[in-house]
């Protein structure tokens, strides 16, 4: 075939040369007068769209680079505003406000404007009155009262002569007692500094609006015009700026020279002039060389001929006479169907005819390409996928359902990973690569998300089957470092995973990633542990100083490994987290602690800690009235933990399923309070009905400080509310004591006692130890 090809260009090339010689000589000397016309024309068209070019540029920069002035303002006016926030807000400030305390007042002032690098800061009191970091300093609090009354936090000041940027935060005590005003100056030298941070060389002023000259002030706000400078053509923009004073209206007048515009294109118009020469000896060069017969179109097509019977792909422009038009097209459309077959070839040998996935060759050609450019900062993803059972599910329900049902993993595969290379290897193997990933990556979660799209229910040709998938995973280049290797670990690896049971995923482990092989290994197990009932839940007792009794106990779970021992739950908890498997655990927890609860004296409680992932489980309700019911236990004696970190995210949702668990009668406490943000708002938000004081301030009782004021304020405000006080970590006489004295009445620690299994929990309630003495 290919001969045949080459010798239909043999016989084109020919006639193409007899063709030529009728036509060039005619049109050699219009060739070359038309040329040089047109490299005139546009040389002068491509001068004057530079020019147009040039101004359009200069006038999108100043608007551009007016925002990002604008921008730069504001974000230093909220840099003030959030360093004057935490001084507006300091306790021992507000304190030296509200007494008068003028010397305290002035240090602290002080302070702030070292610290945030500004001009000037000052209080602006409600009569109006300033008290300043500097007496040199002149500010009208008076000119400011009616805008910051009106909520004005952000605009310009006269600080003396000249003008400043201003950031306004109120004090309130709580109510408004004044406002902490930071300035900074936008002289010269400021307005200098401001504008080397646009892109852009900039003039920029800030000028009271009665101080603009008459063609400024002429100019609508926002408006770009053209005057003349000192340095040339300069476009202007006049804007306002929020100012925070009455009397005062600051414009910020940026300016942009045109000629450092121009500037840029020199070198272009240079380019161009000599690029339009060089076109024109080269085209009088060829009008000469045209004029014994050779046309333009024709050449073209003769030349496309020979590269063609060559081995390149070539087209030419269809133009000229009409024979030439038509031999053009002719060559043309021979030229896509000589491709199309040569494309259909290459496809049919790069990709699987039933999924139209890539084959295993095109995947091993991607896979080498991405080894040669993989790094420490560009890793690669191979995962070796094998449908489990598929021989099984063939054999049952026929071929055409175990085909339908590849094609169906592959679309799963390509509509969970668009951007990676999937293919199918052949028979029920499927491999998918994802290169040029960033460390921060988590390999482990692309792991989990391939095998939930992979372990799930489908429905094929109206029939259910449950389908799951075996997947090894390899990462470049830890794993290996080249092509061959890479995949050899990730067949290793799937191997693993069925010998680890059908329907989950492993990673290549050659010992250099062990705590990612241990933390596997640990979850593998924990799933075995949950499914066989492994753990076991302890009780640590709850105290009443009060009534000096126990009222109450934790349950806190417990793994005892059969090879590693005892395992804490700082180890397996996160785990359980990252997996999911905390959902489980805790339903178990549930309904365990209330079994065993159930059991105890009437007026013993439980209390069982609830991860946030539990709380956000739509089925959390349900599972606690179902483990009252089933164990009989009063929903009074259930009592609840959770954290403040619950808060974080769908705070509605979190708080409809609190007030849920409430109505079912089930006790609510929020533990570690003091280490989370915003916890007096939680408070106001949802009626707890027992804060636990985190156990880092109960230990710091001792050392005196702050801690102590800090407890006493919880429990202050937690009578107030009508809400218990429980203290964690006790461990001494000396911290009860304390606790005692300071209010709280629950405390819980190693001074009442460690947590025990729970037939400790039996003997203890069932002998004298209800009731404990201490001290």
């Amino acid at each position: 075939m290919k001969r045949s090809v080459v010798q239909a260009l043999d016989r084109l090339r020919n006639a193409i040369d007899v063709r030529v010689r009728s036509l060039g000589s005619r049109i050699a000397l219009l060739y070359v007068v038309l040329l040089t016309v047109i490299v005139a024309a546009t040389l002068l068209a491509a001068g004057s769209g530079i020019n147009t070019f040039a101004y359009e540029t200069a006038e999108r920069e100043l608007a551009a680079n007016s925002r990002v002035f604008d921008q730069i303002i504001a974000s230093r006016q909220r840099q003030m505003a959030d360093a004057g926030e935490v001084v507006a807000r300091d306790f021992g400030f507000r304190e030296a406000l509200a007494t008068g305390d003028a010397p305290t007042l002035v240090s602290a002032l002080q302070s702030l404007r070292d610290r945030a690098k500004v001009s000037e800061v000052a209080i602006v009191q409600l009569d109006g009155s300033v008290i300043s970091s500097s007496t040199a300093t002149t500010i009208r609090g008076t000119a400011m009262l009616s805008r910051l009354e009106n909520g004005a936090d952000r605009g310009v000041i006269r600080l003396g002569q000249a003008q400043a940027l201003g950031a306004a935060v109120p004090i309130e005590m709580p109510d408004l007692a004044g406002w902490l005003i930071l300035l900074n100056t936008l002289g010269p030298a400021d307005m200098t500094q401001l504008a080397s941070l646009s892109a852009a060389p900039l003039e920029a002023r800030v000028i009271e609006r009665a101080q603009l000259d008459s063609h400024l002030a002429s100019l609508e706000l926002g408006e770009i015009a053209e005057m003349e400078g000192h340095d040339g053509p300069t476009l202007v923009r006049v804007s306002a700026i929020a100012s925070l004073e009455d009397g005062n209206e600051p414009r910020l007048v940026m300016a942009h020279s045109l000629n450092s515009v121009l500037a840029r294109y020199f070198s272009l118009r240079l380019v161009l002039m000599l690029i339009g020469l060089f076109g024109l000896l080269a085209g009088a060069w060829a009008a000469i060389r045209l004029s014994r017969g050779i046309a333009r179109p024709l050449q073209l097509l003769a030349e496309a001929a020979r590269a063609y019977a060559g081995g390149a792909v070539a087209k030419v422009k269809v133009e000229g006479a009409i024979e030439v038009r038509s031999l053009a097209s002719s060559f043309n459309a021979m030229v896509d169907a000589v491709e199309e077959r040569e494309q259909q070839i290459m496809h049919a040998s790069l990709h699987d005819a039933l999924t139209g996935l890539p084959n295993r060759r095109f995947f091993i050609e991607k896979l080498e390409r991405a080894v040669a450019r993989q790094s420490e900062s560009q890793r690669t993803f191979v995962a070796f996928i094998d449908v489990d059972d598929f021989k099984a599910i063939n054999d049952a329900l026929g071929h055409p359902f175990g085909d339908e049902l590849l094609r169906t993993v592959a679309q799963t595969l390509q509509d969970c990973y668009p951007n990676a290379m999937v293919a199918r290897f052949g028979g029920d193997d499927f491999g998918l690569l994802l290169d040029g990933l960033e460390p921060a990556t988590d390999c482990t979660a692309l792991a989990r998300r391939l095998e939930a799209a992979l372990n799930r229910e489908l429905t094929i040709d109206g029939r259910s089957i449950v389908v799951s998938a075996s997947i090894g995973i390899a990462i470049g280049p830890q794993d290996a470092d080249c092509s061959d290797a890479l995949l050899k670990s990730s067949d290793l690896a799937l191997d693993r995973a069925k010998n680890n049971g059908k329907g989950g995923y492993n990673f290549f482990e050659p010992e250099l990633d062990a705590e990612a092989s241990r933390r596997r290994h640990l979850e593998i197990d924990m799933r075995r542990a949950i499914r066989d009932g492994d753990f076991e839940l302890y009780f640590q007792p709850l105290f009443s100083m009060s009534e000096n009794r126990i009222k109450g106990f934790e349950a806190l779970m417990r793994w005892p490994h059969e090879q590693h021992g005892m395992i804490s739950p700082a180890t397996f908890i996160p785990i359980a987290e990252e997996s999911g498997l905390i959902v489980q655990l805790g339903e178990w927890a549930l309904r365990e602690a209330c079994r065993q609860a159930a059991q105890w004296p009437e007026d013993i409680s439980v209390a069982v800690n609830i991860s946030p992932r539990q709380l956000t489980t739509d089925g959390l309700v349900a599972c606690i009235a179902q483990a009252l019911a089933q164990s009989r236990l009063p929903s009074g004696r259930l009592e609840l933990e959770i954290t403040e970190s619950v808060f974080i995210g769908n705070v509605d949702k979190t708080l409809n399923i609190l007030h849920s668990l409430q109505a079912l009668g089930v006790r609510v406490a929020l533990d570690d309070f003091g280490t989370g943000y915003s916890s007096l708002s939680y408070l106001r938000s949802f009626p707890f009905n027992k804060i636990k004081i985190d156990q880092s301030f109960v230990r710091a009782l001792e050392e005196g400080g702050s801690a102590q004021a800090i407890v006493r304020a919880i429990t202050t405000l937690a009578e107030a509310l009508g809400m218990e006080t429980l203290a964690e970590g006790v461990e001494t006489q000396a911290l009860m004591e304390i606790l005692r004295s300071e209010g709280c009445d629950l405390i819980q620690g190693y001074l009442i006692g460690r947590p025990m299994p729970g037939n400790h929990v039996q003997r203890m309630l069932s002998s004298a130890q209800t009731t404990v003495a201490l001290g």
